[in-house]
């Protein structure tokens, strides 16, 4: 017969043995995502701020970034994005790993540069995006900056049926520890 303090022990040896399996089990990609949260004091206003998911999430480590405009947000077609990002973050793109989803399917680009000096990426859909859909950029083969912080980048278009100029959709605030 075992004894109170020998049955207290296997229990607490149980827990403490099923603690470190859970720990240093490897977590899997759905849980290493990080993505947009809410911003209570300051930055963009909450009607122009877009959503985003960044895969790693951490300073001067490569990533992959899926930058997301709601339908809301597409009025008209669009022929032409254009994102750009402060003077303080200080990344590179890959600009031949830029694609672009259109209500979850990925569509044909004609040309997707990043233009390092001026600091923005231009994206040239081979059609233009139709109105009222769901818009994914995805950037992958980031390098992310030497330092954190909080970054704005921002969405413009050029519409069809629209000024030649692009028009301001909204801002991702992308956060890097």
């Amino acid at each position: 017969m075992l004894s109170p303090n020998s049955a207290m022990r296997r229990v607490f040896f149980g827990i403490a043995v099923t603690g470190l399996l859970i720990t240093a089990m490897p977590m899997p990609p759905s849980w290493a995502f990080r993505c947009s949260g809410l911003t209570v004091f300051g930055g963009v206003k909450r009607e122009y701020e877009l959503k985003y998911c960044v895969q790693n999430g951490r300073e001067n480590n490569w990533d992959r970034y899926w930058l997301k405009i709601p339908k809301e947000k597409v009025s008209l077609a669009i022929s032409e994005l254009r994102i750009n990002y402060p003077e303080s973050y200080d990344g590179e793109f890959n600009e031949d790993r830029i694609e672009v989803t259109v209500n979850g399917n990925e569509i044909e680009l004609d040309d997707a540069f990043w233009d390092r000096d001026n600091r923005f990426i231009q994206i040239y859909p081979t059609e233009a995006i139709p109105a009222n859909s769901d818009v994914e950029v995805v950037l992958s083969n980031v390098r992310n900056p030497n330092f954190g912080g909080m970054f704005n980048f921002n969405a413009l278009a050029v519409t069809r049926g629209g000024p030649p100029l692009p028009e301001y959709i909204g801002t991702w605030v992308l956060a890097i520890n």
